[in-house]
């Protein structure tokens, strides 16, 4: 399985996502560029401890420094929104 560090941020605008299915902001999803969808995703941030499991449903981010697109559910289970980026940790824990 593969794992590192990378930038967060999230995405709360309802939207048709990569997967076909309409994003859910309260859902428990996230994108990513590379991982197939479907796969599922323990995010931690390392400052807090905090982590939440997500489901890869979208493509993105295409900011630099980042590979993870958190829903604002998954965002704020972990870390403040108002600071709309975090350093967190993640491990992939199945792939589709």
């Amino acid at each position: 399985m593969s794992s590192g560090s990378c930038g967060a941020s999230y995405y709360g605008e309802p939207q048709q996502t990569a997967s076909g299915e309409r994003f859910n902001p309260a859902a428990m999803t996230a994108a990513h560029k590379t991982l197939p969808l479907g796969s599922k995703v323990r995010v931690t941030n390392p400052d807090n401890g905090e982590s939440v499991t997500v489901r890869i449903n979208d493509r993105g981010p295409y900011i630099g420094g980042r590979c993870l697109d958190l829903s604002k559910a998954a965002f704020a289970a972990i870390g403040n929104i108002n600071a709309g980026v975090m350093r967190v940790k993640y491990e992939v824990l199945g792939r589709r």
